[in-house]
């Protein structure tokens, strides 16, 4: 199928993956009149049951991402760890819209960190660490205190160590696995926020209102929209949402993650990481908004225009994690919850089912 910048109905958008983010794209995707090819080495992805064709194979299967760009007319894909030798082979075939850089800048915090400062935008400070040695002398910088995290492959709370006394430092390094890593300085933050952005093919931007996140285990619990942050917080967290994808020149939604710091009744934003497509602190735009982050990607990817990222309503949406899901009758009895299950065939815990948006009249 011959590469195209502008997709048109009945055009096909390969996704790489096939958890639930791919899943809630291919739905998308169809009701706008677009068909979806998941490619996805796990037989029991989700996402399958909602596409119009799947590759079940490796990454690394070169014979069969060619016959999947022969298939499809723009690639795109639902996690950030794709193989960047996977996403460099298709776009050499097909266009990958988020393209390869938005995936090398994204899979490894110090380049990630790196391009913020340099997009102009407010981050933490940072340090590279590839020693103890390194780490220890960092920490003099940071008080004695931070978050070592590895560069690469870590999320849900996994690859990092939280340094709060000494003790805590002694041998860390070799406890996240002697391998390359940051230290972040220890912010002393009043909440997490988000803000889910989009670009398209022309370079227009369009952000979602702020949403305020709440963790429990390391996994994003809540997201409660409106966030209560001032308005001119708001339109801050907005542009430097879309400073990031401008710098990247990136095509598609993404999450850009914000730690709130409140010193004096003056808030502050800075900027904790990036994620190069589409978001869970962003699954209240399915009811609250007439465009979800869902059809915004799709929309961008296909080189269509962007819709509205307006609200119409206040939302929380909260995750259903591991055994949650198994609510699922009580959560279809509420007047006001739209209820999402990921078609997950196995329940596990810390493990995301599904979700649930709760909306109300807005009030802001």
């Amino acid at each position: 199928m011959s590469a195209k910048s502008r997709l048109n109905p009945g055009d096909t958008i390969g996704i790489l993956g096939g958890g639930q983010l791919g899943r809630m794209l291919a739905q998308s995707a169809a009701s706008l009149g677009l068909k979806t090819h998941i490619f996805c080495p796990d037989a029991n992805s989700p996402a399958f049951d909602v596409c119009a064709a799947h590759t079940l194979a490796s990454y690394e299967d070169k014979e069969a991402l060619d016959r999947f760009a022969e298939a499809v007319s723009v690639v795109t894909y639902e996690f950030e760890n794709v193989p960047g030798e996977t996403a460099a082979h298709l776009d050499a075939r097909v266009p990958v819209r988020p393209g390869v850089r938005a995936l090398e800048v994204s899979q490894d915090r110090l380049f990630e960190k790196q391009f913020l400062t340099g997009a102009g935008v407010a981050i933490a400070g940072f340090a590279e660490i590839n020693s103890q040695q390194d780490l220890d002398n960092a920490l003099q910088n940071f008080t004695g205190r931070g978050v070592l995290k590895t560069r690469r492959f870590g999320y849900d709370g996994k690859g990092q160590l939280m340094i709060r006394e000494p003790k805590d430092a002694e041998g860390a390094f070799e406890k996240l696995g002697s391998v390359p890593a940051v230290l972040e300085e220890l912010i002393p933050f009043d909440c997490e926020v988000s803000v889910i952005v989009a670009r398209d093919l022309a370079g227009t931007c369009s952000s979602y209102d702020i949403a305020r996140n709440h963790h429990e285990n390391h996994i994003l619990k809540t997201s409660t929209v409106p966030a209560g942050v001032s308005e001119t917080t708001l339109e801050v967290a907005r542009t430097m949402a879309e400073q990031i994808v401008s710098n990247l020149e990136y095509v598609g939604v993404m999450g850009v993650e914000m730690f709130l710091v409140k010193d004096g009744g003056v808030e502050t934003l800075l900027v904790n990481e990036v994620a190069p497509r589409v978001h869970n602190s962003g699954h209240w735009t399915q009811d609250a908004c007439l465009t979800s982050q869902f059809d915004q990607h799709i929309r961008a990817v296909a080189g269509w225009p962007l819709g509205s990222s307006a609200r119409h309503s206040d939302v929380v949406m909260e995750n259903l994690i591991g055994f949650d899901a198994d609510a699922w009758e009580s959560v279809l009895k509420e007047p006001s919850a739209r209820l999402h299950l990921y078609g997950k065939s196995e329940t596990r815990a810390g493990r995301k089912m599904g979700h649930v948006n709760r909306i109300s009249p807005k009030t802001d």
